[in-house]
């Protein structure tokens, strides 16, 4: 592989994990559930032991969310190129919550301080 081909594969990491928050964050379940591959997986930090396995089943999971308004903010993405269909990434997130304006306003943010999580992605290049 190239310096090239992996810096291509590094942006491309890249943008998918910015592309996975925006999409996250403006509620475009069927979107984000297709940036998954069709066996792959989640877990939340709050299930961390059960895992959320299968684009369908990730799909209902995002649809079972109750409504907010959020804001993830990432930040120290680091990708590692295994190869030319494989990589992983890692990267730092703010989470900031709240309840959304009916009108169409600025969101209420929730009391407190964001969450401070992290990101591990195992990235696999497919056909789609």
């Amino acid at each position: 592989m190239t310096p090239e081909q992996r810096l291509a594969i590094e942006w491309e990491c890249t943008r998918l994990i910015n592309l996975y928050v925006n999409l996250n964050d403006e509620g475009r379940w069927d979107e984000l559930a297709a940036l998954y591959a069709e066996d792959g997986l989640m877990t939340r930090p709050t299930a961390p032991d059960a895992p959320i396995v299968g684009r369908k089943a990730l799909l209902d999971s995002f649809l079972a969310r109750p409504p907010r308004a959020s804001g993830h903010v990432c930040a120290n993405m680091v990708v590692d190129v295994q190869s030319p269909t494989s990589a992983s990434a890692f990267s730092v997130i703010l989470l900031f919550t709240g309840a959304a304006d009916p009108a169409g306003g600025l969101p209420t943010r929730d009391e407190g301080p964001p969450l401070v999580g992290t990101y591990r992605d195992r990235f696999v290049f497919t056909e789609e």
